[in-house]
């Protein structure tokens, strides 16, 4: 058997893609026998121009080859990731011509990759397992300009749609995404194997601090992630810093497009009292989070953002340490129910922030249930089997 993996980004990339693919070669391979292949083709690394790491363009241990194709040089904007995923996308089809697999697996946020998946099932008459892990025809009309998306939001329809239709099996990562989903594809077939806790994260000594935090100390708040449209963050951490003062410190830890209007917002609020810290390794993420005092995320206030679940919501709440999140929707549900000390507030919202921040606790205590449920091994595991189902059906055909 010989499985085709899609992943635009994988590691020592960073990003909530990279990590899950990779997660999921890893349990294929523990799942099968000796006789699968799996052939990944990827990106070397480019997720941020900030960060760079070192990967070989090729490795081959027999039962797993990677290919990592080199990009031509960007800076995140729409434009310049669509030449950069149309390079991915001329390599993968070079390197798949009159190759034969079982199936083809392809992990996407912005259709591009599920879309060039459908293509090359098609092409190699093989059966597509899609994961899902954002809708894009749903954001597009939030990330580009009202014409822009007026122009594009069409043209992108058609390609889910076609998408969609070409899968033999659709995985989605956020059960927020199922309304969407059923509406427009009423007999697919779905699933839904979520984002989960990495071994790294598991195997750590998450801290159990019982004592509240010293009075005369500031508080420390940490942000890690992608500093983008999507997280707008510039449009409330300047106002946060201003309104909190020295009482908090802010760490934002990332790279992305909406840096630079960040910045410029910091210095337009005056304040000393938050810190850019370009991207690292998980490694010296993992100490950050550990020395901070309560953990920050935020979506901007978007419709589309009601229906998805944030990766860093599992890195977060495995950590132990209070969680303060501007989201809504299925996130700002899946957050009450499953996570203890939790501030929930409505994006972009600065007063509602301050008035859930004061409710607080600002003791750390290890979150046990939430992290046996959500390893994300466990669910990676069965998501392997899944795959190995839809593979298994083609090879015996």
């Amino acid at each position: 058997m010989k499985i085709l993996v899609l992943s635009f980004y994988y590691p020592p990339d960073l990003s909530a893609g990279s990590f899950r693919a990779v997660a999921l070669v890893e349990a294929l391979i523990e799942l099968s026998s000796s006789d699968l292949k799996i052939d990944v083709i990827t990106t070397l690394p480019n997720r941020y121009g900030s960060f760079s790491a070192q990967a070989q363009a090729q490795e081959n241990d027999g039962q797993l080859h990677i290919r990592r194709i080199q990009l031509p040089e960007h800076h995140g904007g729409m434009v310049d990731q669509a030449k950069a995923f149309f390079s991915y996308a001329r390599e993968v089809s070079t390197l798949t011509k009159g190759q034969k697999y079982d199936l083809v697996y392809a992990t996407s946020s912005r259709l591009m990759t599920a879309t060039l998946g459908a293509w090359i099932s098609r092409r190699l008459n093989i059966p597509l397992y899609l994961d899902v892990r954002d809708i894009f025809v749903d954001t597009i009309k939030d990330v580009l300009s009202g014409k822009g998306a007026f122009l594009f939001k069409p043209i992108f329809s058609v390609l889910e749609r076609w998408t969609i239709n070409r899968a033999l099996h659709v995985n989605l990562v956020s059960q927020g995404f199922e309304p969407y989903f059923k509406n427009r594809y009423p007999k697919k077939s779905l699933s839904f194997f979520t984002n989960g806790i990495d071994e790294e994260f598991l195997r750590q000594k998450i801290k159990d601090n019982p004592d509240r935090l010293d009075a005369c100390r500031s508080i420390s708040v940490l942000y890690a992630g992608n500093i983008g449209e999507g997280q707008g963050l510039h449009a409330i951490i300047p106002a946060l810093a201003q309104q909190l003062g020295e009482r908090v410190k802010f760490k934002l830890i990332g790279d992305g497009g909406r840096q630079p209007q960040l910045k410029l917002a910091l210095a337009g609020a005056g304040v000393n009292n938050v810190e850019l810290v370009t991207p690292m390794s998980r490694k010296a993420l993992l100490d950050e989070y550990l020395a901070a005092d309560v953990l920050f995320l935020h979506l901007n206030d978007y419709d589309a953002f009601e229906k998805v679940l944030p990766s860093k919501i599992f890195e977060y709440a495995a950590m132990g340490t209070p969680i303060w999140a501007g989201v809504s929707g299925y996130a700002a549900q899946f957050l009450r129910k499953e996570v203890s000390n939790v501030a929930v507030f409505s994006p972009c919202d600065v007063e509602q922030a301050i008035t859930v921040f004061e409710r607080l606790d600002l003791r750390a205590a290890p979150r046990d249930a939430f992290v046996q449920r959500f390893s994300r091994k466990r669910i990676m595991r069965m998501m392997a089997a899944d795959v190995l189902a839809c593979a298994g059906e083609r090879a015996m055909s």
